[in-house]
C-alpha cells in the first residue's frame, strides 16, 4: 500500500520528497542517463565514511546496482521519477560509486538480421 492509499500524507507533501533529494536540482548534469542505460556498482559502500552525504535512496542505488540494473528498473524499485533517479545516480557517478554504460548493441549490419526484418515487414504487409 502506497502512502497516498493509507492517507499517509497529502499530495503537496509527497512531491516535496524528490525536490529535497535532489537538493533542488531539476535534472543530471549528464545527458547520456536514458532508460535503458546501465548501471553498475563500482565498489558497495561499507561504513560510515562512504555513505557520508548519501541519500537513504543512494545506498538503495548501490546495493541495487551491484548486479547492473537499467535507470528505469532503479526508478521502479525506488518507486520514485526517473528523472529524479537519474540525478541520484549521476550524483554516485560523481563520487565514483557506479558506473553507467550503454546496453550492448545488436551486431550491425548482419545480414541475417537484415533478412529476418525483411521478413518481417513482408508478412505484415500481407496481412
Amino acid at each position: 500500500m502506497d502512502d497516498l492509499e493509507a492517507g499517509a500524507g497529502d499530495p503537496e507533501e509527497l512531491s516535496v520528497r524528490p525536490y529535497t533529494i535532489t537538493q533542488g536540482r531539476t535534472a543530471p548534469s549528464r545527458d547520456d542517463l536514458t532508460l535503458i542505460t546501465l548501471v553498475t556498482t563500482v565498489e558497495p559502500a561499507v561504513g560510515r565514511a562512504a555513505s557520508r552525504g548519501l541519500q537513504p535512496e543512494h545506498l538503495s542505488i548501490i546495493r541495487q546496482c551491484e548486479g547492473s540494473a537499467a535507470v528505469a528498473e532503479v526508478a521502479a524499485e525506488l518507486n520514485l521519477p526517473v528523472s529524479v533517479t537519474k540525478i541520484l545516480i549521476d550524483d554516485l557517478v560523481a563520487r565514483g560509486q557506479v558506473t553507467t554504460r550503454a546496453p550492448i548493441a545488436m551486431a550491425a549490419g548482419n545480414e541475417s538480421d537484415m533478412s529476418l526484418l525483411r521478413a518481417v515487414r513482408d508478412g505484415l504487409r500481407r496481412l
